[in-house]
C-alpha cells in the first residue's frame, strides 16, 4: 500500500521523522554558521536528503530558519518565565534557577542559543522580527529580575538596571558558548560551576585585600 504524499518520506523514513531530522541539523547550522553562511544545500546534504525534498518540506530558507527558530524561542522563554515564577532560597537563588532552567532547555541542542541571538538575519525580515520578539520577550524578564535585584540592594537607579540587563544577556551567552566547548558538562554540573562562579565573584569584590593578579 502506497503511503499518501504528505505522509509519505524518503529511503522508508516517515516524513514526520525525517522533519525531525532536517529541523535537528538545520537549528545545529544555524546556531554554529549564523543564518548568512547557511545553507539549504549543506542541511540537506547533512541529512541525506535532496534539496528540492527540503523545500517541497519547509519552503525557502526564511522558513526553515522560522521552523527552527519557533520551539527554539517558545521552549527558552517558556523556561525563563517558570524560573522566575519559582521561589528563590539561598540555596538556589533566582539567578542561578534561571541558568539551571535555560541549561536543560538547551541541553541536547545547544547550538539552538544562537539561533535566537543570530546577528546575521536579513534586516527588516520575518526572521529578524520573530527572533527579535523572543529576544524582547526574554530581555523584558531579565530587566525585571535585576532591577528586583538592585532594589534589594538599595540601588533604583534604572541605568544601573539597564546595564545590569546587558551584562546578564552577555554572560548567558558566554557561558552557552563555553558549554557548547564542553559537551560532556551536564546542566546540573553547568548550574553548580555557575554557583561556585558567583562565589568566587563575591568573595573578589568584597575581599580588597585578596591577591588576584
Amino acid at each position: 500500500m502506497t503511503m499518501p504524499p504528505s505522509k509519505a518520506g524518503t529511503k522508508g523514513v516517515p516524513r514526520a521523522a525525517r522533519e525531525r531530522q532536517v529541523l535537528d541539523a538545520a537549528t545545529e547550522e544555524f546556531g554554529r554558521r549564523g543564518y548568512e553562511a547557511t545553507t539549504v544545500a549543506a542541511i540537506a546534504a547533512r541529512v541525506g536528503v535532496t534539496k528540492p525534498l527540503l523545500h517541497h518540506y519547509f519552503g525557502s530558507k526564511q522558513d526553515l530558519y522560522l521552523a527552527c527558530l519557533n520551539p527554539v524561542g517558545d521552549r527558552l522563554l517558556h523556561a525563563v518565565r517558570t524560573a522566575m515564577a519559582g521561589p528563590a532560597s539561598a540555596a538556589q537563588p533566582t539567578a542561578l534557577r534561571v541558568l539551571h532552567a535555560l541549561f536543560t532547555a538547551l541541553d541536547g541542542q545547544r547550538e539552538a542559543w544562537f539561533v535566537l541571538y543570530d546577528t546575521t538575519l536579513p534586516p527588516d525580515s520575518d526572521a529578524a522580527r520573530r527572533a527579535a520578539y523572543y529576544r524582547r520577550a526574554i530581555d523584558d524578564l531579565a530587566a525585571t529580575g535585576t532591577a528586583d535585584l538592585l532594589r534589594s540592594t538599595g540601588s533604583g537607579d534604572p541605568l544601573d538596571a539597564d546595564a545590569l540587563a546587558h551584562a546578564w544577556r552577555g554572560l548567558c551567552t558566554a557561558l552557552v558558548r563555553w558549554w557548547v566547548g564542553h559537551p560532556d558538562q551536564s546542566p546540573e554540573a553547568m548550574t553548580q560551576r555557575c554557583a561556585r562562579l558567583f562565589t568566587a565573584g563575591r568573595i573578589l569584590l568584597t575581599e580588597p585585600s585578596s591577591d588576584v593578579t
